[in-house]
């Protein structure tokens, strides 16, 4: 469900990305340097990302079998690495099974210590070694890209955010390159829509957790999706792709920081009747990068410290939590106007199958 670029072809993709931040980093910030763009990242972030490949673990086996790894920079040339068995989350991994490694770089080669092998990448190769010496498997840095990356909005469409136009948020500031910043809210309320958006999370190597590019959208200011650099975590309820602190995404789907993401959602608005008593739960549907993370989910209350539920349309709001976390390519189907049902939208299927490798 995604497309690839190889890590042959990386530098070619990074020169090509006009659309990131001029570079900059918060040397000063008390959780470490925050870096927008890949020409000032640490020399981490080279290494950082996914891989995917081959593995024979026995030397007699006659056939390999697909593996795939994310590795994490945790700072100051420290790695977590999580391996995978059958391709990526999302795209062939065999779930559950999962296992870790640890990283350290010593300038253009990182050492890899695992349990069962030992590895080392060096450039966009990633090699795994047995115990005896040999060669194990060997992977390719990846990058995986949303196939609704770059989604064109229909005729019917609100397009909230082009690159240009403001009028549809409040007190919204804009970067240099035209992104539009965390910490503003639409002018519109909505009821039930679908919506498509694209964002960006800074790379923050030092930061754990909630400080590590924390933004959100916030449904009618009710219901976060979480924003946050989850890239090889397990995705727990207040992770990247979660309602936030109540509901886990089915799979973590985060990609690697200063990479371009997208969610897609379709949402239907809790009912109350006449006296105010609520009749049915607010129901949600999230694609993180093209693949469900949840399934027509009921969500029997406000997350966070977001605004008591209520029958009434609200305006969506992008959460600040002080990370320069950017947004792009927002637009909305209002599925309260007659006809709306029958828009075409990104017919993405509600399915969580992996796609083979």
């Amino acid at each position: 469900m995604f497309r690839f670029t190889r890590a042959l072809g990386f530098l070619a993709a990074i020169l090509g990305l006009g659309q990131l931040l001029v570079a900059f980093a918060w040397a000063d910030d008390p959780e470490g340097p925050v870096y927008t763009t890949r020409a000032e990242a640490d020399a981490d972030y080279a290494f950082q990302g996914e891989y995917r490949g081959w593995q024979r673990a026995n030397p007699s086996w006659r056939s390999s079998e697909s593996v795939a790894l994310q590795v994490v920079a945790l700072g100051e040339g420290r790695f977590d690495v999580m391996k995978y068995y059958g391709g990526l989350p999302g795209s062939g991994w065999r779930k559950p099974d999962k296992f870790t490694m640890t990283g350290v770089r010593n300038a253009d080669r990182v050492a890899l210590t695992g349990s069962q092998f030992q590895g080392e990448i060096i450039g966009s190769t990633l090699r795994l070694f047995r115990p005896d010496g040999h060669l194990a498997g060997q992977l390719t840095r990846v990058e995986r890209v949303s196939p609704t990356m770059g989604a064109k909005p229909p005729q019917e469409a609100i397009v909230l955010f082009d690159g240009h136009d403001l009028s549809h948020w409040k007190d919204a500031q804009l970067t240099p390159e035209g992104l539009l910043q965390a910490g503003t809210e639409t002018v519109q309320e909505f009821g039930d829509f679908r919506l498509h958006g694209e964002f960006m999370l800074p790379y923050k190597p030092l930061a754990r957790g909630q400080a590590r590019g924390n933004s959100g959208f916030y449904l009618q200011g009710r219901y976060e999706v979480q924003v946050l650099d989850s890239f090889g975590l397990e995705g727990i309820e207040n992770e990247c792709g979660s309602l936030y602190k109540t509901k886990r995404p089915d799979t973590n789907l985060c990609l690697p920081p200063l990479q371009w993401q997208t969610y897609d959602i379709d949402f239907i608005n809790a009912r109350f009747d006449a006296q105010g008593q609520k009749t049915s739960n607010m129901r949600i549907s999230v694609w993180h990068n093209g693949v469900v993370i949840h399934n027509s989910a009921p969500i029997p209350h406000k997350t966070g410290a977001g605004k008591p539920e209520g029958p009434l349309p609200l305006p969506i709001k992008l959460q600040d939590h002080g990370n320069p976390v950017v947004y792009r390519n927002i637009w909305l189907i209002d599925k309260t106007q007659p006809g709306a049902e029958s828009i075409p939208w990104l017919h993405l299927p509600l399915t969580a199958a992996p796609v083979p490798l």
